[in-house]
């Protein structure tokens, strides 16, 4: 099974995705991170400021996967040509965000309101735009009932992958993802399918996968920005205790034994760390000095100071 991270708009940046690497990489290291998702410009000029987030050279270690966020087919077409230049093969095309900000302009999951308008966008892109194509969707705009013709119009197309959050656009994140729903329109999607939604631990996930074990992958978000040794543990540890995370568990060390909870802590501590140090190189103009204990992977900051 695949495990991948969640575009996180704030979160999952480049920052994230290299110090979680550094940190909680193999084993348990994701197989992709999806990049939060970038609009294409309207005058078709790329922004460098937030083309430097994809820059390959940014980016070393897992696959990243660069996400779409727009309604026009044909620019975002463009756009996917852009990505492919830079070194990019597949390209997530999002419409699942259920921010209101995002829906009011008619993208994200917005773009299910009317499917006339996604079946002209989908046109578009795959007839003007090579290459894997993936696509990350909501069941629907106010009901789950919605997304058996949401379904039809995407089996239509040669989408790579169909990454599925089983909530409607106004749920927003609110309530419990529709596990019953996910499982009733699975058998009919004729592209490989990953599931996103409300897997927070490792026995959570591990439930999921015996579940549905056909699915090409399962992605996490807010799980692991609360937890980042989530999908560590999956792969090395057997946990059963579906209703707690060992890794905040008063219980970590009975239930890891010392040294590996004594990794895990000194893992997360230095995790949030090294994103502290480059927030703090970047937005506010300050060196800070990362020194990393080579004996127990602990963590310090020192000789923090104005860059000059």
């Amino acid at each position: 099974m695949n495990y991948y991270t969640a575009p996180m708009e704030g979160l999952t940046d480049r920052i994230w995705r290299q110090a979680h690497q550094r940190w909680f990489g193999a084993p348990g290291a994701p197989a992709r991170y999806y990049a939060p998702f970038i609009s294409p410009p309207e005058n078709r000029v790329l922004i460098k400021k937030k083309m430097a987030e994809l820059d390959p050279a940014a980016n070393p270690g897992a696959p990243v996967i660069p996400q779409l966020l727009a309604k026009d087919g044909s620019l975002a077409a463009w756009m996917i040509g852009e990505l492919r230049k830079m070194g990019y093969t597949e390209v997530n095309l999002n419409f699942g965000c259920p921010s209101g900000t995002v829906t009011a302009k008619g993208k994200g999951a917005g773009m299910l309101r009317d499917l006339s308008k996604l079946e002209a966008f989908l046109d578009e892109v795959f007839s003007q735009a090579e290459g894997p194509i993936s696509v990350k969707t909501r069941l629907g705009v106010t009901s789950p009932e919605e997304f058996e013709a949401i379904l039809d119009l995407y089996d239509r197309y040669p989408i790579c992958e169909l990454t599925i959050h089983p909530r409607v656009m106004r749920q927003l994140y609110r309530g419990e993802a529709d596990r019953a729903a996910f499982a009733n329109y699975l058998p009919h999607c004729r592209m490989p399918v990953c599931y996103n939604g409300d897997i927070t631990t490792p026995a959570q996930l591990k439930a999921l996968e015996a579940e549905f074990p056909n699915l090409s992958g399962i992605m996490v978000g807010r799980g692991i920005i609360a937890d980042p040794a989530l999908l560590r543990q999956v792969v090395t540890v057997h946990f059963a205790d579906e209703g707690t995370s060992p890794l905040i568990s008063r219980d970590i060390g009975r239930i890891f034994g010392q040294d590996i909870a004594h990794q895990l802590v000194d893992g997360v501590i230095a995790f949030f760390l090294e994103c502290v140090v480059h927030l703090l190189h970047d937005f506010m103009d300050l060196d800070v000095l990362l020194i990393v204990d080579g004996e127990n992977g602990s963590c310090v900051a020192h000789e923090i100071h104005p860059l000059k």
